[in-house]
C-alpha cells in the first residue's frame, strides 16, 4: 500500500493550494478528485463560469456604454447561448490546463476516484471502473467542497427548473427567468440574465438581501435593480413549483403566481461528504453536510485530518478557501505562519459588482464607536464621466478617535478591483489622512477615495 505525507480530497481552490504548499515543504502528496477534470466548482460551475459569462454578457451587449448611449444600445443584436458558452470552454480549459502544469512542476500526483475513510490514516479510493485500491496517508485534508442543495418538492428537470450547477448547460436563453434566492449565488445569476435583457424575477423568503453587506449599498443595488425593470419579492415564500405547458408556475406563500419559461432554484449548498465515510473516523456534520474545522488550524476533531474550502462552511469564497488550504498545510507540517489579517474582502460578481471589506455602519454603529462617514458617487469623478458611469459610490467609514478607516464598501462597475485600496489601508492601520494627503491617478475611479476621504475629512472637523 502506497503512503503519502498528505492526501488531499478535492482540488478545488482550499485543495489545490494546500497540495502544492505541501509540496513546496518537500513532502509527498496525492490529490483524489473524482471529477473528469481538476478544479472542482471553482472551475467547472462556479467562481471562474460565472464571471466569464458576466464578462462575456457586458461585452457582448455594450451593457458598459448604455450610460453614455442610451438604454437600447447593443454591441452584438442577437445574443445567442452558443456565444457566452465558446469564451467559457476557452476559460475552462486554460484554468485546467495551469492547474494540471502546477501539479506536475511540484511533483503533486491525482488521481481520478472516490475516497472513503476506512481509518484515521487510511483511504479506501474507488476508480471509475470501480476498482478499489487502499492509500495511507499522514495528514489528509477534506476539501470536497459543496453541491446546490435540492429540496424534494422542487421539480429539477434540467430544462425548466435548474440549480446553479445546471445553468451552464442551457441550451438556449430563456425568454423569461424566475430565480429562487436571494443570496449571492442567486443575485449574480438575475443580475447577468437581466443584463442580456432577459425579465428577471427575484423572489426571496427573507425581507432582505445579502444581509452581510452595508444596508445603503444593498438599497443602492435594490433601486438599480428595480431601476431596470427587474421584478424584486422580497418576505416572499415559495409554496409549490410545477411545470406546466413548457413553463413554470411558482405559487407563493400569499396565493400570487408568478410564471417564467425557465426557473433557478439557488437557495443553499450542502457539501459533498455522502461518501466519505466520516463516521468510520468520528468526524460529525451539521444538517447541511458542513465540517467543523478549528478557524485557527483547519483541524477536524481528528487532529492529523484538516478540512477546508466550500465544506466547512462561512465564507464560502474561492478567495478565503486558498488561504485556509496553504494555512493547514503549514500546520500540519509544523510551519508557523503568523494569524491572518481580521479583515478580507468580498466580491459580489453581479451587474454592478458590489465589494466590500471591513465592518459595515450598521457593525461600527453597534459597536458603540463614534465615526464618520465619506461618499464619493463614480458619476461625480472625470474618469465617471468618461467611462459614462452614472450610478455606483464608494463609501469610507472612519473612526472620529482615532480617524482610523473602520470599513470600505463599493456597488459599481469595477468594484471587486477598487476595493484593494481599502482593504490595504485598514489592514495597514491607515487614517483618514492616507486619503486626504495622497495623490491619485486623474482620472481615475479610484480618485474616489480621494474625494470620499475629503468629504470625511470635512465632516470630522480635522
Amino acid at each position: 500500500m502506497q503512503h503519502y505525507d498528505m492526501v488531499v480530497i478535492g482540488s478545488g481552490p482550499s485543495g489545490r493550494r494546500a497540495a502544492i504548499q505541501s509540496a513546496k515543504l518537500g513532502k509527498s502528496v496525492l490529490v483524489v478528485d473524482k471529477g473528469s477534470r481538476l478544479g472542482g466548482v471553482s472551475v467547472h460551475t462556479g467562481t471562474i463560469p460565472s464571471k466569464t459569462l458576466r464578462e462575456t454578457v457586458l461585452n457582448l451587449s455594450g451593457w458598459r456604454e448604455r450610460g453614455f448611449y442610451g438604454r437600447g444600445y447593443r454591441v452584438k443584436q442577437d445574443i445567442s447561448i452558443g456565444d457566452l458558452i465558446q469564451r467559457l470552454r476557452k476559460t475552462l480549459d486554460h484554468e485546467v490546463e495551469v492547474l494540471q502544469h502546477q501539479f506536475m512542476r511540484n511533483g503533486v500526483r491525482h488521481t481520478r476516484a472516490t475516497a472513503k475513510f476506512v481509518a484515521s490514516d487510511r483511504l479506501q479510493l474507488t476508480n471509475e471502473n470501480g476498482d478499489t485500491s487502499d492509500v495511507g496517508f499522514s495528514h489528509a485534508m477534506i476539501s470536497v467542497g459543496t453541491r446546490p442543495y435540492r429540496p424534494d418538492n422542487v421539480p429539477f428537470d434540467r430544462k425548466h427548473v435548474f440549480d446553479s450547477d445546471e445553468m451552464l448547460s442551457l441550451e438556449q436563453l430563456p425568454r423569461t427567468l424566475t430565480v429562487i434566492g436571494g443570496g449571492v449565488i442567486g443575485v449574480e445569476y438575475a443580475t447577468i440574465f437581466s443584463a442580456l435583457d432577459v425579465p428577471v424575477t427575484l423572489i426571496e423568503s427573507r425581507q432582505t438581501i445579502l444581509d452581510f453587506v452595508d444596508r445603503e449599498i444593498v438599497d443602492d443595488f435594490l433601486h438599480q435593480m428595480r431601476d431596470r425593470g427587474m421584478a424584486i419579492r422580497l418576505g416572499s415564500t415559495v409554496k409549490e413549483i410545477q411545470v406546466e405547458n413548457g413553463s413554470v408556475e411558482i405559487t407563493l406563500g400569499d396565493g400570487r403566481t408568478v410564471r417564467s419559461q425557465i426557473a433557478l432554484y439557488a437557495a443553499g449548498r450542502s457539501g459533498n461528504v455522502g461518501s466519505l465515510g466520516l463516521e468510520t473516523v468520528g468526524i460529525e456534520v451539521d444538517s447541511r453536510g458542513r465540517i467543523k474545522a478549528d478557524p485557527e488550524t483547519f483541524q477536524t476533531t481528528v487532529p492529523n485530518i484538516y478540512a477546508a474550502g466550500d465544506v466547512i462552511g462561512f465564507p464560502s469564497l474561492a478567495s478565503t478557501a486558498m488561504e485556509q488550504g496553504r494555512v493547514a498545510a503549514c500546520h500540519a507540517f509544523g510551519v508557523m505562519l503568523p494569524p491572518p489579517p481580521e479583515t478580507f474582502p468580498y466580491g459580489i460578481y453581479s451587474v454592478p459588482e458590489i465589494s466590500t471589506v471591513g465592518q459595515s455602519e450598521e457593525q461600527v454603529r453597534n459597536s458603540d464607536t463614534p465615526y464618520e462617514v465619506g461618499v464619493a458617487r463614480f458619476r461625480e469623478t472625470s474618469r465617471g464621466h468618461i467611462m459614462g458611469v452614472d450610478s455606483g459610490f464608494l463609501k469610507l467609514i472612519f473612526s472620529i478617535e482615532t480617524r482610523r478607516l473602520l470599513g470600505a464598501h463599493i456597488v459599481g462597475e469595477g468594484a471587486t478591483e477598487l476595493i484593494h485600496i481599502g482593504q490595504a489601508v485598514i489592514n495597514l492601520g491607515g487614517t483618514v489622512d492616507f486619503f486626504v494627503n495622497n495623490t491619485f491617478n486623474y482620472p481615475t475611479l479610484a480618485e474616489a477615495y480621494k474625494i470620499a476621504g475629503l468629504d470625511a475629512w470635512n465632516r470630522m472637523g480635522h
